[in-house]
C-alpha cells in the first residue's frame, strides 16, 4: 500500500536520479527542461514513444524503466493533448494518474517537472489542482484491514513538484489542501461502519472542527423536544441511539452579514424502519448520512482556507430502526413549523429529518441562501445515474450559481422541476402533507415536501443519492465513498459569498 506522505515544491531543474515525471503535449512537444532531460536518452524519446504508441494525447502515458543514457531509475511522461482542450478537471485527473503510476511502481519518492509543453506557464492554481488530484487518488479506507503475512510493506511517497514559482504554488496548495482534506473527511465519515459512527459519534466529529475556528453547538434530544422537532425525533424513536442536531458556524465574513446555510441529512443507518428495506444491499445504508458528511467536509474546507464569509452548517443525526417503539405507517406527527405530516412510509425518513433542520436553520440564522444535501431518493438514480446530483430550487439565480459551481468544481448537478402540480401529489385528507407521493416523480415530490419548510428563503435541494457513494471509480477517487458535495459547496461560497 502506497500512501502520499508529503507534497513539496521547488524550482524547476533537471533531476539527475530517482524517478522523474514529465509532461508532453500532442506530437511529443516538451518544455525546455524536459527537452534537456530526454536529450540524454539513447535513441531519443521518439523511438521509445513510437514503440509504445505514445503520442502525447490527453490521458496517455509512457513509462521508461532505467532509461539508457540517464541516471534516472525511471522516467514517466504524461500526455496533455491540445492546449485548448484542457480543463480544470483534467489537471486534477492528471495528478491522480501520476499518483497511480507511482503507486504501481512502488515508489517512495518522485520528482514531477511541472512545466507546460504548451503555450504559457502552468498557473499556480493548475499546479494546486494537480496536487489535489494526487492526494485524492491516494485516499484509501483501510482502517479495519489487518496486515497479512506476505503483504508488501506500506510505502510513504514523497512527491516533489518542480515549478516556476514555488512560493506561489505552495500558497495555492495550502488552500487547495484544505479542500482536499474536507473531501477526505467526508469520505471517511461515509465509509465508517454504522456500529462505529452513530449520531453521538458523528456529532463529536463535527465538534473537532473547533480546532479550525469553527463554533460548534450540539443539541440533544431534550433540546429538540423543547423545540418541538417531532418530525426528526419521530425517525429516531425506534433506535436506542439518541439523536443529535449539530450546528457549525464559521464567522469569517463581516459581522452581521447573513450567512450561507448548509443543511445535511445524517441518517447514520437506514433500515427503512417499520417499512423495512429488502436485505440485499442494505449494508450500503451506512452511507445514508452522505449529505451530513458533505456539510461537515465543506465546513472543514471553508474554515481551513479561512474563507472571508459567514457559513452555518446544520446536520440532523438519527438512526432509523424498526423496534417496538418505532413510528408506524399511518402515524401523524407535528413538525417544528407546526405542519402536520402523515407518515405513509417510514422509509421516506430523510425528508422528515430535514423538515425540522431546515425550519430551525432559516428561523434561527436568517440565512442569505439555504442549501440542503441528502441521499434522499432512489428515484434520482433512475433519472440521473451516478454522474449528476439532482438539483431543485425555488430561486433561479441560486440554481444557476450551483450549476456553474458544479461545472467548475467537477461535481456536476442537473436541475429538475418543481411546480404546484407536483405539490398536489403529496396532499392528504388526514394532515397538512404526507411524507411520500408514491413511485412516480419520487425525487420531485420529495423536493416539493422539503420546499414547504424553506419558507421564503432562496433555497436549493441537492439529491446526492447517486453521487455520494457507489459511483464509478475514476482518476481521483478509488473509494466507495466519494466525498461528493464538498468541492461544489466550497466553489459556490468562493465564487459568490466572499469579500
Amino acid at each position: 500500500m502506497t500512501k502520499l506522505a508529503k507534497i513539496s515544491f521547488s524550482r524547476i531543474d533537471a533531476p539527475k536520479s530517482g524517478i522523474a515525471v514529465l509532461l508532453a503535449g500532442e506530437d511529443l512537444s516538451l518544455g525546455s527542461t524536459a527537452t534537456e532531460i530526454v536529450a540524454g536518452v539513447e535513441g531519443g524519446l521518439a523511438r521509445s514513444a513510437d514503440i509504445a504508441g505514445f503520442d502525447g494525447k490527453k490521458g496517455s502515458s509512457l513509462d521508461l524503466i532505467a532509461p539508457a543514457g540517464l541516471g534516472l531509475d525511471r522516467l514517466l511522461v504524461f500526455g496533455l493533448g491540445k492546449a485548448d482542450d484542457i480543463s480544470r478537471d483534467d489537471w486534477r485527473a492528471l495528478g491522480g494518474r501520476v499518483f497511480a503510476a507511482l503507486k504501481n511502481a512502488k515508489a517512495d519518492a518522485a520528482t514531477v517537472v511541472l512545466e507546460s509543453p504548451l503555450e504559457g506557464e502552468l498557473s499556480n492554481e493548475h499546479i494546486a489542482e494537480i496536487a489535489m488530484g494526487a492526494k485524492l487518488r491516494a485516499y484509501a479506507f483501510d482502517a479495519y484491514k489487518s496486515k497479512k503475512q506476505g503483504d508488501d510493506p506500506a510505502q510513504d511517497l514523497k512527491l516533489t513538484l518542480k515549478v516556476a514559482d514555488p512560493k506561489g504554488a505552495r500558497k495555492a496548495w495550502t488552500a487547495a489542501e484544505g479542500i482536499a482534506d474536507g473531501v477526505i473527511l467526508a469520505r471517511d465519515l461515509v465509509n465508517e461502519p454504522a456500529n462505529v459512527l452513530g449520531p453521538v459519534e458523528f456529532a463529536k466529529k463535527a465538534e473537532e472542527l473547533g480546532k479550525l475556528g469553527v463554533e460548534v453547538e450540539v443539541l440533544g434530544e431534550k433540546e429538540m423536544k423543547k423545540l418541538k422537532m417531532a418530525a426528526l425525533l419521530g425517525v429516531a424513536q425506534g433506535s436506542v441511539r439518541p439523536p443529535r442536531l449539530a450546528v457549525m458556524r464559521w464567522n469569517g465574513g463581516k459581522k452581521g452579514t447573513a450567512p450561507v446555510a448548509l443543511v445535511g441529512k445524517g441518517v447514520v443507518f437506514d433500515t427503512g424502519g417499520i417499512s423495512i428495506k429488502p436485505a440485499g444491499g442494505m449494508e450500503e445504508m451506512k452511507g445514508d448520512m452522505g449529505g451530513a458528511a458533505a456539510v461537515v467536509g465543506a465546513m472543514h474546507a471553508i474554515a481551513a482556507r479561512k474563507a472571508n464569509s459567514n457559513v452555518v452548517g446544520v446536520i440532523g443525526l438519527v438512526e432509523n430502526m424498526p423496534d417496538g417503539n418505532a413510528q408506524r405507517p399511518g402515524d401523524i406527527v407535528t413538525a417544528m413549523s407546526g405542519t402536520t405530516i402523515e407518515i405513509l412510509n417510514t422509509d421516506a425518513e430523510g425528508r422528515l429529518v430535514l423538515a425540522d433542520a431546515l425550519w430551525y436553520t432559516q428561523k434561527k440564522y436568517k440565512p442569505a441562501i439555504m442549501i440542503d444535501l441528502a441521499t434522499l431518493t432512489g428515484a434520482v438514480l433512475v433519472a440521473l445515474g451516478n454522474l449528476n446530483a439532482g438539483l431543485f430550487s425555488n430561486n433561479d439565480e441560486l440554481a444557476d450559481n450551483l450549476l456553474a459551481a458544479g461545472k467548475a468544481s467537477g461535481e456536476p448537478v442537473w436541475r429538475l422541476p418543481l411546480s404546484p402540480g407536483y405539490d398536489k401529489i403529496i396532499d392528504t385528507p388526514n394532515a397538512d402533507v404526507k411524507n411520500t407521493g408514491g413511485r412516480w416523480a419520487g425525487s420531485i415530490t420529495a423536493a416539493q415536501f422539503l420546499q414547504r419548510f424553506a419558507n421564503d428563503v432562496p433555497w436549493a435541494h441537492l439529491d446526492i443519492a447517486g453521487t455520494a457513494f457507489g459511483a464509478p471509480k475514476d482518476d481521483i477517487c478509488q473509494s466507495w465513498a466519494s466525498g461528493y458535495g464538498v468541492r461544489l459547496l466550497n466553489q459556490l461560497v468562493a465564487d459568490h459569498y466572499e469579500g
